[in-house]
């Protein structure tokens, strides 16, 4: 350690002579330092006649938007052209219209497209209406003392005379009263007007209280109505009664069974149709039958129900 510490004080000291022995030349220091700088290009100068222009992916599909006041210390491009893979700044201003015409055929499709989508929305709300009853009036289904059938916009529930009035009258059973009941309230979350129809067999009949079939057939359907309006739960303007007779058999009268159904009341229910939806249909004639067609709709329907 002795001999180290001495070669450290010999070394110091040799390095101070050098220093003080030294001259400092400033201007030749400089010369060296810059000759330096030219050799390596540090802190080079290059005169540009433009502005430095770069290529990318970026500059290439998008260009710069134009700024707007926001809350926020940012700067957002809009455009409501979302589907273009490229945004170019100006075509707005130069009103150009990129999209190619439709052609007749291609405007006919579109249209009938836009109208079957609408009919099927429609008539998806009145399956779901007629699900919802079944599920209320289930065991009355299963029983076979109603029957419920859905159409385009329209919902008929066919009360069987079995079950629901005596023979040759017009005076609901009583045990049929909580079925009437359990309808009336189904009939309050369903929207659209009700048609009470009666309907009789084949089978004239003349008493003393009902001279014909019309009367039976009118009278049983002012049962059924009366029966549902009872607690005032639903609007009265809903409500028209109507008796059929024997006109509107549900099947033949050739046998007892087949008379036997055709003595029933049936409650329709008319839901709405949109008047744009009916005036569109009128307006596009040939493509709006196609329409009705393929969803199996008759157009008298269209038109009873507006």
């Amino acid at each position: 350690m002795a001999t180290f510490a001495d070669l450290m004080a010999l070394l110091m000291c040799f390095f101070v002579l050098l220093l003080s022995f030294s001259e400092m030349d400033v201007q030749k220091y400089k010369q060296v330092a810059g000759s330096m700088a030219d050799a390596f290009g540090v802190q080079n100068e290059v005169a540009a006649t433009a502005i430095p222009m770069g290529t990318s992916i970026i500059a290439q599909e998008f260009s710069s938007g134009r700024p707007q006041p926001t809350p926020d210390n940012a700067v957002q491009q809009q455009t409501v052209e979302n589907t273009k893979m490229s945004l170019q700044a100006g075509e707005s201003d130069r009103g150009e219209d990129t999209e190619s015409p439709l052609s007749q055929e291609e405007e006919a499709e579109v249209a009938r497209q836009l109208l079957l989508n609408k009919l099927e929305e429609l008539q998806a709300q009145t399956e779901e209406d007629a699900e919802l009853l079944e599920e209320v009036l289930d065991k009355e289904v299963r029983d076979d003392l109603i029957d419920i059938e859905s159409g385009f916009r329209s919902i008929t529930i066919r009360i069987r005379e079995r079950g629901s009035f005596p023979s040759g009258s017009a005076n609901l059973n009583i045990d049929f009263i909580p079925v009437m009941a359990k309808l009336r309230s189904a009939l309050g979350d369903i929207n659209g007007r009700v048609a009470v129809e009666g309907h009789t067999d084949d089978i004239p009949i003349s008493t003393a209280e009902f001279p014909s079939n019309w009367y039976l057939s009118s009278q049983r359907a002012l049962s059924v109505a009366h029966e549902l309006l009872r607690d005032g739960s639903i609007n009265d303007d809903r409500f028209m009664v109507i008796g059929y007779a024997d006109t509107k058999p549900f099947g033949a009268n050739a046998l007892a069974e087949e008379r036997a159904k055709n003595r029933r009341v049936e409650i329709v229910i008319h839901q709405e149709i949109d008047e744009d939806i009916s005036a569109e249909i009128r307006e596009l004639d040939d493509v709006g039958n196609d329409v009705l067609d393929a969803l199996g709709i008759d157009e008298s329907e269209i038109i009873s129900v507006n």
